[in-house]
Protein backbone atom coordinates (compact mmCIF):
# COMPACT_ATOMS: atom_id res chain seq x y z
CA UNK A 1 0.00 0.00 0.00
CA UNK A 2 2.96 2.31 0.55
CA UNK A 3 3.79 2.00 -3.15
CA UNK A 4 0.20 2.90 -4.02
CA UNK A 5 0.49 5.95 -1.76
CA UNK A 6 3.66 6.92 -3.62
CA UNK A 7 1.67 6.77 -6.86
CA UNK A 8 -1.06 8.91 -5.27
CA UNK A 9 1.59 11.51 -4.40
CA UNK A 10 2.61 11.59 -8.08
CA UNK A 11 -1.01 12.32 -8.99
CA UNK A 12 -1.15 15.08 -6.39
CA UNK A 13 1.97 16.73 -7.84
CA UNK A 14 0.28 16.68 -11.26
CA UNK A 15 -2.89 18.34 -9.86
CA UNK A 16 -4.82 15.09 -10.27
CA UNK A 17 -7.11 13.52 -7.67
CA UNK A 18 -4.51 11.74 -5.52
CA UNK A 19 -5.29 8.08 -6.06
CA UNK A 20 -2.59 5.52 -6.72
CA UNK A 21 -2.55 1.81 -7.50
CA UNK A 22 -0.09 -1.04 -7.91
CA UNK A 23 -0.54 -4.63 -9.07
CA UNK A 24 1.64 -7.27 -7.42
CA UNK A 25 2.30 -10.83 -8.56
CA UNK A 26 4.65 -13.22 -6.79
CA UNK A 27 5.96 -10.41 -4.61
CA UNK A 28 6.92 -8.21 -7.58
CA UNK A 29 5.21 -5.04 -8.80
CA UNK A 30 4.03 -5.73 -12.35
CA UNK A 31 1.91 -2.63 -12.85
CA UNK A 32 1.51 0.78 -11.31
CA UNK A 33 -0.51 3.86 -12.00
CA UNK A 34 -2.02 7.04 -10.68
CA UNK A 35 -4.91 9.18 -11.84
CA UNK A 36 -4.27 10.85 -15.19
CA UNK A 37 -7.82 11.99 -15.92
CA UNK A 38 -6.95 15.70 -16.19
CA UNK A 39 -3.57 15.17 -17.86
CA UNK A 40 -4.99 12.95 -20.60
CA UNK A 41 -8.47 14.56 -20.67
CA UNK A 42 -9.74 10.99 -20.37
CA UNK A 43 -12.46 10.07 -17.87
CA UNK A 44 -11.27 6.44 -17.89
CA UNK A 45 -7.66 7.24 -16.92
CA UNK A 46 -8.13 6.19 -13.29
CA UNK A 47 -5.20 4.85 -11.26
CA UNK A 48 -6.59 1.31 -11.29
CA UNK A 49 -7.04 1.32 -15.06
CA UNK A 50 -3.46 2.50 -15.54
CA UNK A 51 -2.13 -0.19 -13.19
CA UNK A 52 -4.25 -2.97 -14.74
CA UNK A 53 -3.15 -2.02 -18.26
CA UNK A 54 0.51 -2.00 -17.23
CA UNK A 55 0.16 -5.36 -15.43
CA UNK A 56 -1.54 -7.00 -18.41
CA UNK A 57 1.23 -5.72 -20.67
CA UNK A 58 3.88 -7.07 -18.29
CA UNK A 59 2.24 -10.51 -18.15
CA UNK A 60 1.32 -10.53 -21.83
CA UNK A 61 -2.31 -11.39 -21.19
CA UNK A 62 -5.60 -9.93 -20.02
CA UNK A 63 -6.10 -12.10 -16.93
CA UNK A 64 -4.50 -11.09 -13.66
CA UNK A 65 -5.17 -14.24 -11.68
CA UNK A 66 -2.85 -14.69 -8.72
CA UNK A 67 -2.40 -10.90 -8.61
CA UNK A 68 -3.22 -8.35 -5.92
CA UNK A 69 -4.31 -4.82 -6.72
CA UNK A 70 -3.48 -2.26 -4.03
CA UNK A 71 -5.32 1.05 -4.40
CA UNK A 72 -5.54 3.99 -2.04
CA UNK A 73 -9.31 4.47 -2.45
CA UNK A 74 -12.16 2.02 -3.04
CA UNK A 75 -12.53 1.52 -6.81
CA UNK A 76 -15.43 3.10 -8.67
CA UNK A 77 -17.93 0.94 -10.54
CA UNK A 78 -16.00 1.33 -13.84
CA UNK A 79 -12.74 0.19 -12.28
CA UNK A 80 -14.47 -2.61 -10.38
CA UNK A 81 -15.82 -3.89 -13.69
CA UNK A 82 -12.33 -3.87 -15.19
CA UNK A 83 -10.98 -5.63 -12.10
CA UNK A 84 -13.67 -8.28 -12.55
CA UNK A 85 -12.91 -8.76 -16.27
CA UNK A 86 -9.20 -9.11 -15.43
CA UNK A 87 -10.07 -11.69 -12.75
CA UNK A 88 -7.80 -10.05 -10.18
CA UNK A 89 -7.48 -12.43 -7.24
CA UNK A 90 -7.33 -9.86 -4.47
CA UNK A 91 -8.13 -6.16 -4.09
CA UNK A 92 -6.79 -4.15 -1.16
CA UNK A 93 -7.77 -0.54 -0.57
CA UNK A 94 -7.15 2.12 2.03
CA UNK A 95 -10.09 4.54 2.14
CA UNK A 96 -13.71 3.65 1.51
CA UNK A 97 -15.53 5.88 -0.98
CA UNK A 98 -19.19 6.14 0.10
CA UNK A 99 -20.03 8.58 -2.72
CA UNK A 100 -18.43 6.96 -5.79
CA UNK A 101 -17.17 3.55 -4.63
CA UNK A 102 -18.49 0.47 -6.41
CA UNK A 103 -20.18 -0.90 -3.26
CA UNK A 104 -22.67 1.98 -3.42
CA UNK A 105 -23.99 0.52 -6.66
CA UNK A 106 -23.33 -3.21 -6.56
CA UNK A 107 -21.34 -5.20 -4.02
CA UNK A 108 -21.14 -8.23 -6.31
CA UNK A 109 -19.51 -6.62 -9.35
CA UNK A 110 -16.07 -8.15 -8.66
CA UNK A 111 -15.20 -11.64 -9.88
CA UNK A 112 -16.68 -14.26 -7.50
CA UNK A 113 -13.20 -15.50 -6.54
CA UNK A 114 -11.82 -12.03 -5.82
CA UNK A 115 -11.16 -11.35 -2.14
CA UNK A 116 -11.25 -7.86 -0.66
CA UNK A 117 -9.31 -6.26 2.18
CA UNK A 118 -10.35 -2.76 3.27
CA UNK A 119 -8.82 -0.14 5.53
CA UNK A 120 -5.10 -0.71 4.93
CA UNK A 121 -3.31 2.55 5.86
CA UNK A 122 -6.80 4.02 5.92
CA UNK A 123 -5.96 7.21 7.80
CA UNK A 124 -3.14 8.14 5.41
CA UNK A 125 -5.26 7.42 2.36
CA UNK A 126 -8.22 9.40 3.72
CA UNK A 127 -6.02 12.34 4.74
CA UNK A 128 -4.57 12.61 1.25
CA UNK A 129 -8.05 12.84 -0.26
CA UNK A 130 -9.47 15.15 2.43
CA UNK A 131 -6.54 17.56 2.15
CA UNK A 132 -6.74 17.59 -1.65
CA UNK A 133 -10.44 18.45 -1.75
CA UNK A 134 -10.13 20.96 1.10
CA UNK A 135 -7.45 22.71 -0.97
CA UNK A 136 -9.81 22.95 -3.92
CA UNK A 137 -12.51 24.55 -1.78
CA UNK A 138 -10.12 26.81 0.14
Amino acid sequence: MRLALNEAQKALHEQEVPIGAVVVSGGAVIGRGHNLVETLADPTAHAEMQALTAAAATLGGKYLKECTLYVTVEPCIMCAGAIAWAQVSRVVWGADDPKKGFRRYCETVLHPRTTVTRGVLQQECEALMTDFFAGLRG
